[in-house]
């Protein structure tokens, strides 16, 4: 079975400027991190391959991930853009597809949880986008809070027979120790045999300076309890993960927080289902 890292980003502040990086905060990651800065990392972890994710609302951005999926024998899918909203957008990801490194791209996400309007996954327009992601082969993966979950579960609903993967559990407010609306929202959003959840994350939603695998533990083991382990997948988010602590410390205090699992269901988690929803077999 491969070990895979079903979320990880790669990045330089010199030559795209980020929205998101804003902030002194982010100072420890506004360098450049690119496949040899995160290859020692997967190495020490035991992890194979990675799935690199998208960052900028960019296709060029996307057009360069697939050109490092085929140059890097670690990075095994990308999860790119596309604009949902344009009428090209069937277009866009035909170009992707049909281009030299096509075939490295697995799924497309957006930043939902930055636009202005909580409903805008119910858009007309986005949702023809979705369709034209699922006529492709291609999953969605769903970058949400609180917030924006009634209208994620409303688009999955309409959109049976696209697989999405939600990021980083939704980003609950692990660093408070509880997140009402989350707690109500996701087990609705669980209940769509359509949707996984990437376990990523969630350090960096926590008390970056002192959080535990305690700390994580009541959220894990609601997701895991909700989506079932069939559903689970393992994400790094480096090098975001590396405002709260090291790819180690990720891949630690995940490990500590679950709760027991059957070496098959902790290979799945690890591996499998990555495979299994991104359609990575035939590229690993």
């Amino acid at each position: 079975m491969h070990r895979i890292d079903a979320h990880q980003h790669f990045w330089d502040p010199a030559r795209y400027t980020y929205p998101w990086m804003a902030g002194a905060a982010m100072d420890p990651v506004r360098r450049a991190f690119g496949p040899d800065d995160l290859r020692p990392a997967l190495h020490a972890a035991g992890i194979d391959a990675t799935v690199l994710v998208q960052t900028l609302s960019s296709l060029a951005e996307t057009r360069e991930f697939l050109a490092v999926a085929a140059a890097t024998d670690t990075v095994r899918g990308v999860v790119g853009w596309v604009d949902l909203t344009s009428p090209a957008v069937g277009d866009d990801l035909d170009e992707l597809l049909d281009g030299p490194a096509g075939r490295w791209l697995v799924g497309v996400r957006h930043q939902v949880h930055d636009e202005p309007d909580p409903d805008w996954l119910r858009r007309d327009d986005v949702r023809r986008g979705l369709a034209a992601v699922q006529s492709r082969g291609l999953a969605y993966d769903l970058l949400v809070r609180a917030r924006e979950l009634p209208a994620a579960i409303e688009v999955v609903r309409r959109l049976p027979g696209l697989p999405f993967v939600l990021d980083h559990t939704a980003k609950p407010r692990i660093a408070g120790g509880r997140d009402e609306p989350w707690s109500r929202a996701m087990p609705e959003l669980a209940a769509q045999p359509n949707v996984s959840v990437k376990l990523s994350g969630m350090i960096t939603e926590a008390d970056w300076a002192g959080w535990t695998p305690d700390d994580l533990r009541p959220f894990v083991e609601r997701v895991v309890d909700w989506f079932t382990p069939r559903r689970l997948l393992f994400g790094s988010d480096w090098p975001v993960c590396l405002l709260a602590g090291s790819y180690k410390d990720v891949l630690d205090g995940l490990t500590a927080a679950l709760p027991a699992l059957s070496p098959a269901e902790f290979d799945q988690l690890f591996g499998g289902n990555a495979a299994r929803v991104y359609g990575l077999d035939v590229l690993l």
